[in-house]
């Protein structure tokens, strides 16, 4: 006799639920949610833009775990540091913002060898990716916006010309492509 899998709880699930819900219901949920967690925390700040620093809290996370204190014993976590990414876009999907954070993201992987040494080849490889990424929602963005982005990139480019595993190589080929008018 075969066993008939259940189909995991969905969205379509729970918003007719919600639906039915009254605005005291519905707030008291988006308390319980807020105290759960701080990542609710945060998206919820990021979404209303409650407080000063709305890019801070992903930049921090990016920064723990790319620019990591090497005596702590923590792994790099790249995937963790592309969810903080993932996470502001979602939360506001703000152009301007990822644009910040991906630069970050290759700056902070950046500044680690630099300052602390070489790491693996998937490291760099996930820098690369960032770096490509960074470039397309850079040229996305209006022309006034630009010119900082660019420099940044550049910048990354210019100071990784002694890392190794094809890194800086693969920067500037993709910052060249982009920006042919600075060879």
């Amino acid at each position: 006799m075969a066993v008939k899998k259940r189909k995991a709880p969905s969205w379509t699930d729970i918003k007719p639920v919600l639906v039915n819900l009254d605005q005291k219901q519905l707030l008291k949920l988006v308390a319980d949610l807020y105290k759960f967690s701080n990542e609710n925390k945060t998206f919820l700040h990021t979404r209303f833009s409650v407080g000063e620093d709305q890019l801070g809290p992903y930049k921090k996370i990016i920064d723990e775990c790319l620019f990591f204190d090497v005596f702590s014993n923590k792994p790099v976590q790249v995937a963790k540091a592309k969810k903080a990414i993932s996470s502001h876009s979602k939360a506001l999907g703000d152009d301007l913002g990822q644009a910040e954070l991906m630069v970050y993201f290759v700056e902070c992987g950046n500044s680690f060898t630099l300052d602390i040494g070489d790491l693996y080849q998937e490291y760099y490889e996930a820098l690369n990716r960032m770096y490509q990424r960074a470039i397309v929602k850079v040229l996305s963005l209006p022309e006034e916006q630009q010119d900082e982005f660019r420099q940044r990139l550049k910048t990354i480019m210019t100071s990784s010309s002694g890392i190794g595993w094809g890194y800086h190589d693969t920067l500037a080929g993709d910052y060249y492509s982009a920006f042919p008018d600075d060879e």
